[in-house]
């Protein structure tokens, strides 16, 4: 589902090259289950916009359900990630001018689906908001936000989701709630997830784990 070879990123800062990611190389089967975690600074949240295709990397490849990333231009990227990828972000990353349940339409509306208001109902039941679709994010709680945000993410039963700190806002039962929809859904729906976090606790769900630092992977395992 998703492969990673020798893949590498650099930047320029001040005049000297530095160097983010180095010879980052694994494979994930489709289904899967992967935890990516490290110290701050240690390059997993680089490597997630490499693997989602947010960013090019300087050298090495991925490739996303069969598709090398690296002969895209930037809209077919973006194409790709529309049909086959699902996000969740620390921050929530909602529309505030839109209503919870319009939230979760909005990737089924551009995805062309004529059924997308009553899936985005159902999809609201399932995260236990199925009385707070015509609440706004504002109105919603941090928890609630996050668990719209589960919500949209899974709307277009997305090939791979990947998250970036879901938890990281949240209070632990909060975040505990949200972790367990995440992987629920990921089991319900066989979608490959790829979860980058700082939480130890949070990884052990995982059924794999790499740990980067310096950013180079300095372990990886398997449960």
């Amino acid at each position: 589902m998703l492969s990673s070879d020798a893949l590498g990123h650099e930047y320029l800062s001040g005049g000297r090259r530095l160097t983010v990611l180095k010879d980052i190389t694994f494979h994930l089967e489709p289904g899967g289950f992967l935890a990516i975690v490290g110290p701050s600074g240690s390059g997993k949240t680089t490597l997630l916009g490499l693997l989602a295709g947010l960013d090019r990397p300087t050298h090495g490849r991925v490739v996303l359900d069969g598709t090398d990333l690296g002969d895209l231009d930037e809209d077919a990227r973006a194409k790709l990630r529309r049909e086959k990828v699902g996000f969740i972000f620390q921050s929530f990353q909602l529309i505030p001018t839109l209503t919870a349940q319009e939230n979760v339409q909005v990737p089924l509306e551009l995805a062309g689906d004529p059924k997308a208001a009553a899936v985005a109902e159902d999809l609201l039941r399932r995260v236990g908001l199925g009385e707070r679709g015509h609440h706004y994010p504002t109105q919603l709680s941090g928890g609630e936000q996050q668990r719209v945000a589960v919500a949209r993410a899974f709307s277009t039963r997305p090939k791979i989701l990947f998250a970036d700190e879901p938890t990281g806002n949240l209070d632990g039962k909060n975040g505990d709630t949200v972790v367990q929809l995440m992987t629920a859904l990921n089991e319900e729906f066989g979608t490959t997830l790829v979860l980058v976090t700082h939480d130890l606790e949070l990884a052990g769900l995982a059924r794999r784990t790499i740990r980067l630092a310096d950013g180079a992977i300095v372990s990886d395992t398997t449960r």
